[in-house]
């Protein structure tokens, strides 16, 4: 596992970091935020039923949804705290502990969904390696979604980069979950990929 991983750090730092993103995401929940947009995308890019891996998949958030929508989802996260609330939250899904640099689930998906910034928290040693693992994870016509934030020590054009080294070329780029398209100015980044 990447010793540069943010997430590991939090955690290092704050023992009690992985129940606060718990904590939070259930306020946000209980006001009626909508946490849903990452889930009503990726549903809209595939027929019912499909394999979708939800890459960092932390408390099931968006792979839930997509579960609860008719697909075959596996979630993957290296916190097994947040793995422990996915399965509270969304039984009957496949959740599991791992660090998706090291993936190898032995299987193929539709779609491998990367949301919530997981590619920022990731090390920077292990990045590149994380998009090789989600190319081999992709089914024949299958495609990566990653979004994740300007100004977290990730660039989007070294995203990109590391992407095309990986053998996924941008079939998108959007600058929200919610379809608008990516501008030179956009603060944040949704790239759908597919294999060269």
């Amino acid at each position: 596992m990447s010793t540069d991983n943010l997430w590991l750090r939090q955690i290092a730092e704050n023992p009690s970091h992985s129940q606060w993103y718990i904590d939070r995401f259930r306020e946000m929940a209980a006001r009626g935020d909508d946490l849903g947009g990452e889930a009503r995308m990726i549903d809209a890019m595939v027929p019912r039923g499909a394999r979708i891996l939800d890459a960092g998949c932390g408390t099931g958030r968006v792979g839930g949804r997509l579960a609860a929508s008719g697909h075959d989802v596996t979630g993957v996260d290296l916190d097994p705290e947040l793995i422990e609330e996915a399965r509270r939250n969304h039984p009957g899904v496949r959740w599991q502990v791992g660090d998706l640099s090291e993936l190898s689930l032995g299987e193929t998906f539709d779609v491998v969904v990367c949301a919530g910034n997981v590619m920022t928290f990731a090390g920077p040693s292990s990045r590149a390696k994380i998009l090789v693992r989600f190319r081999e994870h992709l089914a024949d016509g299958g495609r990566a979604v990653v979004g994740f934030g300007a100004g977290r020590g990730y660039e989007f054009d070294d995203f990109l980069k590391d992407s095309s080294g990986a053998g996924l070329r941008s079939d998108l780029l959007l600058s929200t979950w919610d379809l608008r398209p990516s501008t030179p100015d956009a603060d944040f980044l949704v790239a759908v990929l597919r294999p060269e």
